[in-house]
């Protein structure tokens, strides 16, 4: 049975920023897995974009996945469509090759957040699975596991291209003041307990050298 994952990401960033951050999010410093980006197609179809392009990615695999995994990298497709009347952005990705091996399939889904002016949401679902026999679990779980860290980049790469394209958003600046005020807030609290921890300390070795001398 194929593994599922689902995530939600909020960019505190404008649908039409991110839309437009989206086409630029390589290279960045955290996207050394990426290795090239082509772009296929691009062609307007009832007011909508539809976008298909081809990424080369890195396949490094553990010591017992080489006997599956010949080849260093990986071709992904990506298609997307950009609705700016429903104010959408869907991205759909497939491996290509190694389908029988290990197939991955996402689907981003791009929307205003709402009720929060200036945010986007990005819920994102992936499909991992595996056709070789009695690997297939070993296989689709460290790909689970590799797709959710390659995630991480994905976010952390995404938000890094955001903040360079517009380094004077309003809701950036707010979201990143709030972090950094929340930041020394648990280091106040951080440091009275461990005063307050250190005084009970000294409090007890008072009281046991007291009732010593008593």
């Amino acid at each position: 049975m194929a593994k599922y994952y689902e995530s939600a990401t909020v960019y505190n960033y404008s649908w039409e920023q991110v839309t437009q951050g989206f086409w630029n999010r390589y290279p960045n410093p955290f996207s050394s897995h990426v290795l090239s980006e082509d772009t296929v197609s691009r062609e307007i179809r009832n007011g909508k974009l539809h976008s298909k392009r081809l990424l080369t990615k890195t396949n490094h695999v553990p010591k017992w996945g080489e006997r599956f995994f010949k080849a260093k990298s990986v071709n992904i497709v990506e298609e997307s469509v950009v609705d700016p009347n429903e104010r959408t952005l869907v991205t759909y990705t497939r491996n290509i090759g190694f389908n029988k091996i290990m197939s991955v399939v996402e689907k981003v889904v791009y929307t205003s957040l709402p009720d929060h002016p200036g945010k986007t949401i990005a819920i994102r679902s992936a499909w991992i699975d595996s056709s070789v026999y009695g690997f297939g679990t070993a296989i689709r779980a460290f790909g689970l596991d590799r797709f959710k860290k390659n995630c991480a980049k994905t976010v952390n790469g995404f938000n890094y291209v955001l903040q360079h394209m517009f380094p004077n958003n309003p809701v950036a600046l707010a979201a990143a003041a709030a972090v950094s005020q929340g930041s020394k807030a648990q280091k106040l609290r951080e440091a009275a307990k461990h005063a307050s921890d250190h005084m009970k300390a000294q409090a007890e070795h008072l009281v046991q050298n007291l009732s010593v001398k008593g």
